[in-house]
């Protein structure tokens, strides 16, 4: 349907989505909010097996100290590489330390490391994106050029040499995953504030003398919002599976902290075939976070644009 709406005194058609009606076409019959998040539900089943997965690791990670009986960074040697028992659910590692109390409390590390990184460089790329955007001319020229050098080396290879300059540690870590982070959000900003800025309310905000940072800020930022959440969130997989790679490889967190990364490690060359568990269930954990927030980020991406549906 389309509206007639004034902005500023101008008279301006916008294309309106009626979401009620949207949703009762579809079949949803809903009216209520908890009505529509299961229609939405029952519509995006992938999504929402992702979205499960990605709580259960939020639940785990604020639960650790409850739901496991042992300290990660105990050793005890009179129990190492003891095979899933009642007494070690997942087993334990070369110094006796319990694999399930080092999975969920490395679970912190893996959604501290995605979610800080991954909002640094949101931050970071929306500044970038929204001032070259907007200000246009040699400004863009300038950003685009750096955006082009950032961005022609893979987000791995570059947050290795990052880590490598800075040291390993969770803050350095945060830090080199989200400077590779940069030039995609800035791009997809960039692009919705070039189309924004010459939309009519922007031209009508200009006319009665507002500043050009309150109408970047007030007016422009708002609208890109839908595409940065929902890149925000496809990119929360690759930030984790970065950090366990660089922790792999012996640059991200560094012992005595767990991390799922570092204990594949430890185990893949020496235990694979005498102790497989402390191999496969740091692998599985990495692969549930990674495989939650694709499918969560899908589904939000076909919600939030329409223009993606199949």
């Amino acid at each position: 349907m389309r509206r007639s709406i004034r902005v500023y005194g101008l008279e301006t058609n916008l294309a309106v989505i009626n979401y009620d009606s949207e949703l009762r076409r579809a079949g949803a019959h809903a009216t209520h909010g908890w009505r529509r998040l299961a229609f939405l539900a029952r519509r995006y089943v992938l999504g929402t097996v992702g979205l499960i997965i990605m709580l259960l690791f939020v639940w785990t990670a604020l639960s650790a100290d409850f739901i496991s009986r042992y300290d990660p960074l105990t050793v005890d040697s009179a129990h190492r590489l003891a095979p899933p028992s009642a007494a070690h659910w997942l087993g334990t590692d070369s110094f006796g330390r319990d694999v399930w109390a080092r999975i969920i409390h490395g679970a912190r590390i893996s959604l501290a490391v995605g979610i800080g990184s991954t909002a640094l460089g949101a931050t970071l790329g929306v500044i970038v994106g929204l001032i070259s955007g907007y200000l246009s001319g040699w400004v863009d020229l300038v950003f685009q050029r750096i955006t082009d050098i950032l961005q022609s080396l893979p987000l791995l290879v570059l947050a290795l040499v990052m880590t490598a300059a800075l040291g390993p540690s969770l803050h350095n870590v945060i830090i080199a995953i989200a400077i590779p982070l940069i030039p995609t959000v800035s791009r997809v900003i960039r692009a919705n504030t070039l189309a924004l800025r010459e939309q009519p309310f922007v031209e009508a905000a200009k006319s009665i003398g507002m500043s050009e940072t309150r109408i970047a800020i007030r007016h422009v930022l708002p609208n890109t919002l839908a595409p940065l959440i929902v890149l925000a969130t496809a990119q929360l997989g690759s930030t984790i599976l970065t950090e366990a790679s660089l922790s792999f490889l012996g640059l991200g967190i560094p012992e005595p902290y767990p991390s799922w990364g570092r204990m594949l490690s430890e185990s893949a060359a020496e235990y694979v075939r005498t102790a497989p568990w402390l191999v496969i269930f740091p692998g599985v954990a990495i692969s549930l976070a990674v495989f939650g927030t694709n499918l969560f980020g899908d589904a939000l991406r076909d919600i939030l644009d329409p223009r993606q549906r199949g």
